[in-house]
């Protein structure tokens, strides 16, 4: 009597390795930099020789190279192992980045959510990919899109969701001066675009009108 065929096996696949994420601008020269600052707060009328105003041109070039210059991470996922397929959602996570037309901050939140595919990511990584893409000249709307569409490049998830919430020093400090007021903008991919259901549970969670 013939012995049955073994059971086919599908091969298990690789664990991916950790995707390095490091920004692609080169590195700054403050040197140069403050020489810069030094003559454009002297263009402006302000004297610097005073001896809180002495340090400032150095000061503020060190300030703007910490805004643009992100901290490198890894991008770690694991394997969704339990095939969960319901919505993961990070809230709030502290947003700061430069207008890229009055290079004045803006600040405010930022609301990251993914309906998981195969691999599940550390949370954390949600808001090291916001601070990758907000650590440069920007602007909001580019911001956000950027987020959602590189997390849906490199997960592969079923949906992403990305909602910020910000105030513009741009705004609100010159110009109209409209003191308080904020910006909100979202990019929504996937099931999250697609999906009533997913669509509303992501907007209720995150406080946006459905």
């Amino acid at each position: 009597m013939a012995s049955a065929p073994a059971p086919s096996q599908e091969p298990i696949p690789a664990t991916p390795a950790a995707l390095r994420v490091v920004h692609d601008a080169e590195g700054a020269d403050l040197t140069a930099a403050e020489r810069a600052a030094g003559q454009f707060i002297q263009a402006l009328g302000i004297d610097t020789g005073s001896e809180g105003l002495r340090g400032t041109p150095g000061r503020m070039a060190r300030a703007y190279a910490e805004l643009f210059s992100p901290r490198p991470f890894d991008l770690t996922t694991f394997p969704n192992d339990e095939g969960y397929d319901e919505l993961v959602l990070a809230r709030s996570i502290p947003l700061r980045s430069v207008c890229e037309h009055h290079l004045l901050p803006f600040v405010g939140t930022a609301h990251i959510g993914y309906l998981p595919g195969h691999r599940i990511l550390g949370l954390s990584k949600l808001a090291r990919v916001l601070e990758h893409f907000a650590c440069r000249p920007q602007v909001q709307e580019r911001l956000t899109k950027q987020v959602a569409d590189w997390l849906q490049a490199q997960l592969e998830p079923k949906g992403v969701g990305v909602v910020i919430q910000a105030e513009h020093t741009c705004m609100t400090l010159r110009g109209v001066q409209a003191t308080g007021a904020t910006t909100m903008t979202s990019t929504l991919l996937g099931l999250l675009r697609s999906d009533a259901r997913s669509r509303s549970e992501f907007l209720t969670l995150t406080g946006l009108p459905r």
